[in-house]
């Protein structure tokens, strides 16, 4: 690590770093980048238009434990064997899935929404692949959607969401990746937030890149830790898990499948989300398991779906929710029709 770095983070955030490990940890933020504080006081938009790392715990040694550690103290992670009450829920985990490298932390990931508490929940876990690899791996309290591709068919997150959004059963629906543990509050938050009108919620600040090593241990005992160390915390993050009402999904078109590979999709659906009620005040951590990256993402600017995001983002979120909503009818009519 630069010596110069350091003692400029030091410098200019370490009292800005103190304060927020000492009380408002949601409200660290980088030097150049502002933020604001939700009308209600809990919760902070930060006003930079792409993810970003928080710097002083790049450059400051153990400043990510410390964070990570303010964080979990308010908002606990736990794990559970199976939800308290899954009849009639509230709310539905959706969480698209491929293959057998990331067993391992989706099976973490069912704990986490398995101990969720204050409110019934749900998971679909959509399995997107030749075969049906991890159906007998599931507990069975999740349930099961196998969408057949053909061998080497490009994974399409959209598709697993849309496919899921069909088979849901709560009014309220949390698009989640495979990879990331919640706090047991989590999907009570965010059904106090569509009560109070919301339709798109999004209340993430914070999400905490496990390192490899720590992962490991994890998946190993069951729990975390609060001296769990990171590669990265990062913020601003589109995706990973954001929630919007039944009505809403159906209403902005749901997610775009023309995204095929990694990138963009999380991006795209918020914009359309957002000419909805949205809100993206966030006030809750959320822990990232490693895991190896997918080789689209190592492209950058290449991969395909970014691309594909550059140019849909030059149409107006109106119009594409127009185009969607008109093939969602086009797709049902053609069912309909007798052979």
């Amino acid at each position: 690590m630069p010596l110069r770095q350091f003692l400029g983070a030091l410098a200019h955030d370490g009292l800005r770093f103190e304060r927020a490990v000492r009380g408002r940890w949601e409200r660290m933020k980088n030097r150049s980048e502002t933020i604001t504080v939700a009308p209600s006081g809990r919760g902070v938009r930060c006003e930079w238009q792409w993810t970003s790392p928080v710097d002083y715990c790049r450059f400051v040694p153990r400043a990510d434990v410390r964070l990570l550690r303010a964080a979990l103290k308010e908002w606990p992670i736990a794990s559970a064997d199976s939800p308290a009450d899954d009849v009639n829920p509230e709310v539905t985990f959706l969480i698209g899935h491929r293959g057998l490298a990331r067993l391992p932390q989706l099976l973490m990931t069912l704990r986490s929404i398995a101990a969720q508490s204050g409110v019934r929940v749900e998971c679909i876990v959509i399995e997107q692949s030749h075969g049906r690899e991890v159906e007998n791996s599931l507990p069975e309290w999740v349930r099961y959607l196998h969408q057949p591709v053909n061998q080497g068919h490009p994974y399409n997150r959209a598709a697993t969401f849309n496919a899921g959004a069909a088979a849901a059963r709560g009014r309220i629906l949390i698009l989640h990746d495979n990879d990331m543990l919640v706090p047991m509050r989590y999907a009570a938050e965010v059904v106090a937030h569509a009560n109070a009108g919301w339709e798109a919620i999004d209340l993430k600040r914070f999400i905490f890149y496990l390192t490899e090593n720590d992962t490991a241990r994890v998946l190993h005992e069951g729990q975390l830790r609060l001296d769990e160390r990171t590669e990265i915390v990062i913020q601003n993050l589109h995706g990973g898990s954001v929630a919007v009402t039944r009505e809403a999904y159906d209403a902005i078109g749901g997610f775009d499948e023309a995204f095929i590979g990694w990138g963009g999709e999380d991006v795209e659906f918020w914009e359309r989300a957002s000419t909805r009620r949205a809100t993206a005040f966030g006030f809750l951590p959320i822990v990232h398991l490693w895991h190896a990256p997918q080789a689209e993402k190592l492209q950058v600017n290449e991969a395909p779906a970014l691309k594909l995001y550059a140019e849909l983002a030059r149409v107006p979120a109106e119009e594409r929710i127009a185009r969607l909503r008109q093939k969602a009818r086009t797709a049902t009519s053609q069912r309909a029709e007798p052979e």
